[in-house]
């Protein structure tokens, strides 16, 4: 967690993920390295997204 924030209820939010585990099954670690996750971050914020989520632990099945 970054710190602590408060989200404003008028507005649908939308929300970016980025993969950061080497066996993601969705990217195949494609943003594994911290350059790589940082670029794919700010391109979702570029975009539009209003939150990022680090996806930190594998869920593949």
């Amino acid at each position: 967690m970054a710190g602590e924030t408060t989200l404003c209820k008028r507005k649908p939010l939308v929300m970016g993920i980025v993969n950061v585990t080497p066996d993601s099954f969705f990217d195949g670690g494609k943003y594994y390295s911290p350059e790589a996750a940082i670029r794919h971050g700010l391109g979702m914020v570029e975009e539009g997204a209003d939150i990022i989520d680090i996806g930190g632990e594998s869920t593949k099945p």
